[in-house]
Order: C-alpha cells, then structure tokens, then sequence
C-alpha cells in the first residue's frame, strides 16, 4: 500500500490524555496539513493520569540536572501558565514550600537548593520564622521556597488541546479503543474495539497506564511494565489551615512526592497522595480489582525485585491508606494544627510507573523509537506540567517516523 490516498491519516496517537493531545496539537503547528488522528478509549480527553492529579504546575527542583523532567518541567511550567493565561483556563503561580520537620532532612532539604540553583529555579533558604509569615499553621526547622510553582486545571488544558488541534485539522475520536495493530514497512494498520480500522504512516503510543500493552500489539519488547501505584487524597473540611503549597522533604530513592497540601484553583486544600500498588490499572479503589491486570503485575519480575528492595516503605504506605489516623498523624507532621476530622476523602489517582525487570523505577521520562513507532513509555508527573514541550519532542520523533523506510 502506498500514496497519501491509502492512507486514513499520516500520524495516529493512541491516547487522549494531555501528552497525546498535546503531540497531537504540537504536529499540527510543526507541520500544518498533517493529516492526525488520536484514538481515545474513554468517552472524553483527560479521564485517567491527566484527570486524576494534584493540578500542582512542578516547578523542576526535584529533578536531576540535565534529565528530561528537568529540561521540560522548567521550561513546560512557564509555558503551562502562558498557555493558560492565553485561553483563559484557571491557574495561579502561588509558589510553594517544602518544609524539613526532623534533622536527618536537612542535608537532603540543602541538596535541593543547590539542585534547584542547577536547574536554574530561583529558591529562598527560610527559618522557622519565615515559614509561618507565609504558612501561620505549618511548622518545620527549616524550608526553602519556590516560586515558580502554580497550579492550574489540567483537564481544562488537555480540553483545550483537543479543540486547537481539531481546529487545525487533526481529529480526535473518543469511545476508541485500540485492540489490535498491524505494523507492515508500509505503515501501521490499528483496529478499535467498534471494529473500525484506521491506516496511517506512523503511530504514536500515548496509552499511559497502558502503554506498555499497546507497544507489545506493535510487537516491540519495551522492556519495562507499568506498575499502577495508586494515590489517595483527602480534602480540608478547614481550608483556611492552608495558604498555598506545602511539601515535605521527599526521599531520593522514590518518584513519589510524600503527602502534601495543595491549594487548587477552585480553593479547595487536598491532602495526599500516599502510594500504594493497585490492583488494576485504573483502580481509583481498593474494590477496583482487575485478575488479568493484577496477575501481569505480579508475574513481572521487576514487582518483586522492587517489594524486596523497598518493602518497609511500602508498608509504611499501606498502613496509611488502610488507616486514617496514621495519615493524619503524616499529616500533622507539617501541620500540627490538623485532625482527622478535618479530613475528608476525596477522589484518588493512579500513577502509570514504569519499572524494569530489575525492579528499578524509571526515573526520567522515557520515549523510544521503534520503526514508524513513537512509544512514550514512562510520562508520570511531572508530566502534565511538561505536557507542551513533550509534545513537542514526540512530535518532533512522529515526523522523522513518517521517513522510515
């Protein structure tokens, strides 16, 4: 098969959440008059990863000086809140503290200014003092400020990405699930679950928590597996306990952020997430089981490597999801004031991790090329914050795809 007419479109992106649509949106401004098309399988954008966060604009301080969660989150944070104040989509730069309640967090609490200052995020060293002019209710020995972090509406943006790519040609079709693809020299052929067939001469694979699927019916190894870890939040009955953003010290060994407060754009104060392994990809709840998925996480040897390795963490982990006073307590740590009372529950998330079959967490986003295949295989957060120069990039992977031979 050969010649534009043999084809439905020239780029197909499998996902609808803000990565997709934002690939999507990205090749319609590089190369206007590329036939796109993203296949989502829910029946709207942004109903997994993208819908199910904090909303938190990363400021980039976390990340490893050089790596692409760095380069994108720094430069993705100013471009999330310029696109937002473009279309009108709520957000706030509001800045945010990461507080060190014990000694032992302050050499880690200091290695996070110098790698801020390496990533080139402005940041201000606080006392005790300084952190209660701008949290009266949160107390720690010492924090570091960065202003540079905001928070916005994800879904509004991914809603948004839809609407600007469709205006630019590209269609976005939801209710579509992908359960089958054909890769020839040609090009790709991808079958949906209504049965409808679509051609194109290059896939992008932004399927999230189940990417790793979706690069398999490619027949590519990608050797990794998405482990779901899901994040449980709970909501301030007292909202006013919080001004802005407040974080712990997190552990370098981990991806995971710890429990933390996070004032949203429509003033409501969410508390979480913790981080536990859930038994279905898109188990928002402990009743959210799935056997198939279940039994190909555990049948992963990278499952095991990564409980044996880090085992206390996780426990630690379920006993706060399984008990609310000990969340409260994790809580009360940053702000003493709290109770459980105060917390009531709200809607969870769940983190597409990849993990290699070493048990290694991969730390840093990860995008493969494969023939006439672009596969994003690890975009957890800060993905949505870096979702602009993301797409830019698979974009950038999804054009050169279409010279394959």
């Amino acid at each position: 098969m050969g010649g534009r007419a043999g084809f439905d479109c020239e780029v197909l992106v499998i996902g609808g959440g803000i990565v997709g649509l934002s690939t999507a949106y990205a090749i319609t401004r590089a190369a206007p008059g590329t036939r796109v098309v993203v296949l989502e399988k829910e029946p709207g954008p942004a109903r997994h990863q993208t819908g199910h966060n904090s909303g938190v604009i990363h400021s980039g301080i976390y990340y490893r000086p050089g790596s692409l969660k760095a380069r994108y989150a720094v430069r993705g944070a100013a471009e999330m809140v310029a696109f937002c104040a473009e279309h009108g989509i709520a957000h706030e730069v509001t800045g945010k503290l990461i507080v060190a309640t014990g000694r032992a967090e302050l050499p880690r609490l200091h290695a996070l200014v110098q790698r801020g200052r390496e990533n080139g995020i402005p940041v201000r060293e606080l006392g005790p003092a300084q952190i209660m002019e701008y949290e009266p209710e949160v107390r720690g020995l010492a924090a570091i400020r960065v202003g540079t972090t905001g928070v916005c509406d994800f879904p509004a943006v991914a809603r948004q990405l839809a609407e600007s790519a469709r205006a630019a040609g590209a269609s976005v079709r939801y209710g579509a699930k992908v359960t089958a693809i054909d890769r020839r020299p040609w090009g790709v052929a991808v079958r949906t679950a209504a049965g409808e067939t679509v051609r194109a001469r290059a896939l992008v694979n932004c399927a999230g928590l189940h990417c790793d699927r979706v690069a398999r019916l490619t027949g590519d190894d990608p050797g990794m597996r998405i482990v779901p870890f899901r994040g449980e939040y709970y909501e301030l009955a007292r909202p006013g306990l919080v001004r802005g953003l407040v974080y712990p010290v997190p552990d370098p060994a981990f991806p995971f952020l710890g429990v933390h407060l996070t004032r949203s754009v429509d003033g409501r104060v969410h508390v979480g997430p913790n981080a536990v392994p859930a038994p279905a990809r898109e188990g928002y709840s402990w009743s959210a089981i799935r056997p198939t998925e279940l039994a190909a996480t555990l049948g992963w040897p990278g499952t095991w490597h990564l409980a044996r390795r880090h085992w206390r963490y996780g426990a630690g982990e379920l006993h706060r999801s399984l008990s609310r006073r000990a969340f409260t307590t994790a809580v009360r740590r940053l702000l003493p004031s709290v109770t459980g009372a105060d917390l009531r529950p709200a809607a969870a998330g769940v983190r597409a991790q990849a993990v290699l079959r070493d048990g290694t967490l991969v730390d840093d986003f990860l995008i493969r090329r494969a023939p006439r295949t672009v596969h994003v295989l690890n975009a957890p957060s800060p993905a949505a914050t870096a979702a602009l120069p993301i797409g830019r990039e698979v974009a950038r992977q999804a054009l050169a795809a279409l010279a394959d031979p």
